[in-house]
């Protein structure tokens, strides 16, 4: 490139060792390697990801691949940016710092060591919230410190007492910094069911649902959801399941006043796991699912919770005492219909799968819907672009209400004959 100036899009010019060399842009984490040049490390990172060993400038060989991160050249940047603020240019910030292998692997070594005269608990929690601190910094680190065994080690570390048969009336703060670390990796098959096979580490993350910390009762939901759909043995599936408390326990978190939307967002995410286990779906019943669900429905979820929120209201409906639960909500009937063709293609299939489930159990369903506009919106659903399940759900819809059909709706006019409803 000509000079040491070049124009940017906006007609700001840069000064030319501000640029990659990779990709031509503002560096925002310049490191410097063995030859001495420096490079954004996300370019370089992918350079030598894709198998290659030599300097991209000087095409000499790296003799190691260490990124050496060009502080002096980071901060010329930044003071470069806040001098041209005026021009539109933003402030790069200061990157964080990938995690160090060798300080990955001390302070795992240092979280798993038995507390005892050289290692306080204290020591082990703290090593344990260092590790935390960078997972949540990148996902290149949480891959690192994955790759040193964490999973394997927090496991332990959490289910520690119970499988040396020592009763806990109150969890530790290593206890809660293990549990925050474990939920932020995806765990294998063979770690899910080391968990799900062992009925007293059953019992304990159960346990650790109703702990007065309301980050505990977040993270052991995320950990039931995760260790649930991991598993693939439907009996060990069962295990988790098949305790009342366990749904007691989920509720009471959708239910909390004092939920964060995370821990909403959790919340649904393991009460959808529990119920597609439909061996003990009563169970969610007897928690009182139903109410709950329809409230949050009606007012706290975003789309994706609320496609999952549906997506469980139907497994419910799937069972008799789930129908007859929902109807005596006066709200079930009302949001079912008016989320039809307003959330999403999930949500719609979702919501007339419920309905269709509801008004087949009982005939003052389908007045309600009926009265609620669902024949309109099931003759819009059937000419969208809809899911085709969504459309076959709606057309046996259609089918249930005719006799519910108000005297003034299209369906009864001659103009009904030419639409694309399928044949009944």
């Amino acid at each position: 490139m000509p000079g040491n100036l070049e124009p940017l899009d906006l007609g700001i010019q840069i000064p030319y060792h501000f640029r990659c060399p990779i990709s031509l842009e503002l560096m925002s984490d310049p490191v410097t390697v063995s030859t001495g040049q420096t490079y954004d490390r996300t370019s370089i990172e992918s350079w030598i990801a894709t198998g290659n060993t030599s300097c991209p400038v000087t095409r000499l060989p790296l003799s190691d691949f260490t990124l050496i991160p060009n502080h002096t050249l980071r901060r010329l940047i930044q003071e470069w940016c806040v001098a041209n603020r005026s021009n539109g240019v933003e402030r790069i910030p200061t990157p964080k710092q990938p995690a160090d292998p060798i300080s990955v692997r001390s302070l795992l070594s240092q979280a798993s060591a038995i507390s005892g005269a050289h290692v306080s608990p204290r020591s082990r929690a703290a090593a344990i919230r260092r590790l935390r601190g960078l997972a949540r910094d990148s996902e290149k680190n949480r891959v690192l410190i994955a790759g040193h065994n964490a999973r394997e080690i927090l496991v332990r570390i959490l289910f520690a007492d119970v499988d040396a048969g020592v009763e806990t009336s109150s969890f530790s703060e290593v206890v809660s910094e293990s549990l925050a670390l474990l939920v932020m990796f995806h765990m294998t098959e063979g770690e899910c069911e080391s968990i799900s096979s062992d009925p007293g580490r059953v019992g304990f993350m159960t346990r650790l649902l109703f702990d007065s910390s309301i980050e505990n009762r977040v993270n052991a939901a995320a950990l039931v959801e995760m260790v649930l759909t991991g598993s693939k043995s439907t009996d060990l599936k069962v295990i988790i399941s098949g305790s009342g408390s366990v749904f007691e326990g989920v509720m009471d978190l959708l239910r909390s006043s004092v939920s964060s939307r995370r821990a909403l967002k959790i919340g649904i995410k393991a009460l959808f796991a529990l119920c597609l286990v439909k061996q003990t779906r009563h169970l969610a019943i007897s928690a009182g699912a139903p109410g709950t669900l329809i409230d949050r429905l009606a007012a706290d979820f975003d789309r994706c919770d609320t496609e999952r929120g549906l997506a469980t209201v139907e497994l419910l409906c799937r069972i008799p005492e789930g129908c007859a639960a929902f109807r005596e909500h006066a709200l079930t009937v009302p949001l079912l219909v008016k989320t039809i063709l307003r959330v999403s293609d999930r949500a719609t299939e979702y919501a007339a799968g419920a309905l269709l489930a509801l008004c087949t159990a009982e005939e003052k369903c389908r007045d309600e819907a009926a009265a609620a506009g669902l024949v309109m919106q099931l003759l819009l659903l059937v000419q969208s672009d809809c899911t085709e399940r969504a459309k076959r759900k709606a057309q046996m819809l259609l089918k249930l209400l005719r006799d519910s059909w108000p005297d003034e709706t299209v369906v009864n006019s001659d103009e009904f004959g030419r639409s694309e409803v399928g044949p009944f």
